[in-house]
């Protein structure tokens, strides 16, 4: 069977572009492949084009609207998930806008979809109080216990991914002064973060436990789960879950139900805006690539103090009365509407 426009610029796409000129990782490139999935999809149930008829010129402004809503109304997936996916369809459109111009006016005008708003939302974190209510549930002593300790200790310390703390190799320690830790980050870019003074000492009693101060162990990953495999996101998040659970029996107020790995970078954030860290060096430390995903931060601290300012002055400031609700004449002139 001869293979259609779009099967082979789809393939080049997703096997070099993406690999070799923008350097995206394994995980990224499977996004994108799980966004075509879901487009060949649409067109072979709504459309009635199967994968093997695909073509380029099948690429509309119509049809790939029509797809956008098709993912929320039919796959119910969220703004985000559906916001992602259309961020896909747009990146491979660009590849193709210098491989295949002749439908340049079509993509154009796709480019121009604009992506929906999500509703904003809160972030999920714990306050210095619900920490020390989580860390508390671990016992050091149990089985696995000093390595869940370390685990969540990295990630309230540090504010990496949980992509980046399962990809650690016990080799990226360093404990030596400066005490720092080699994370590899999204796009394949690494950075060093530092380590908590006191956290030193939990970790080397980690590696002695785990053996990992022998020379052949400095390739091999620092967190194994119970089957000596390296660690899933997953699985970190059963964990981090667990243990909220746990905390929440005992102090519900602390722990929000959406305690996952990503509230403990939130909450490392958090403490670092609360303390009056610059939002450059947060930046770094987070890895984001624009200072502008880091703000998110800062205008949530100040919003919990707007709050709280709020909050206590209604106990100050004595309730003001409509002015209304004295002015006869001004109640008159209101009224006076309801004659027209």
């Amino acid at each position: 069977m001869k293979q259609t426009d779009f099967a082979i610029c789809l393939n080049r796409f997703l096997t070099d572009f993406l690999v070799n000129k923008r350097g995206c990782s394994p995980k990224t490139i499977d996004s994108y492949r799980y966004a075509f999935i879901f487009l060949l999809d649409y067109y072979h149930e709504s459309l009635h084009i199967p994968a093997e008829q695909m073509e380029l010129k099948d690429l509309t402004y119509e049809r790939l609207l029509g797809f956008l809503d098709w993912l929320q109304a039919e796959k119910k997936n969220s703004t985000a998930t559906r916001n992602q996916r259309q961020a896909a369809i747009s990146s491979f459109i660009r590849f193709l806008m210098y491989e295949k111009p002749e439908f340049l006016n079509e993509y154009q005008k796709i480019l121009k979809i604009p992506v929906k708003k999500a509703p904003h939302k809160e972030l999920s974190y714990l306050k210095t109080d619900g920490v020390s209510a989580l860390m508390e549930q671990v016992d050091v002593d149990r089985a696995n216990g000093l390595r869940d300790y370390v685990m969540m200790m990295l990630l309230y310390t540090t504010g990496i991914r949980v992509s980046e703390l399962i990809n650690i190799r016990v080799k990226d320690l360093s404990l030596h002064e400066p005490h720092t830790l080699l994370v590899h980050g999204k796009g394949q870019k690494s950075r060093y973060v530092p380590l908590v003074k006191d956290s030193v000492p939990i970790i080397q009693e980690y590696l002695k436990v785990m053996g990992g101060q022998k020379p052949e162990k400095l390739n091999e990953w620092l967190f194994l789960n119970h089957m000596g495999r390296q660690f899933t996101r997953q699985g970190v998040n059963y964990i981090v879950k667990k243990y909220g659970e746990m905390a929440r029996g005992s102090s519900p107020d602390l722990i929000p139900d959406s305690l996952s790995p990503h509230g403990m970078r939130h909450t490392a954030a958090m403490e670092l805006v609360d303390s009056g860290v610059d939002l450059i060096y947060i930046r770094d430390l987070l890895g984001h690539v624009s200072v502008k995903t880091t703000e998110i931060y800062a205008k949530t601290d100040a919003k919990l103090k707007r709050e709280a300012i709020e909050a206590a002055s209604r106990e100050i400031v004595p309730p003001e009365k409509a002015r209304w609700d004295s002015d006869d004449d001004l109640k008159s002139w209101l009224k006076s509407f309801n004659k027209y």
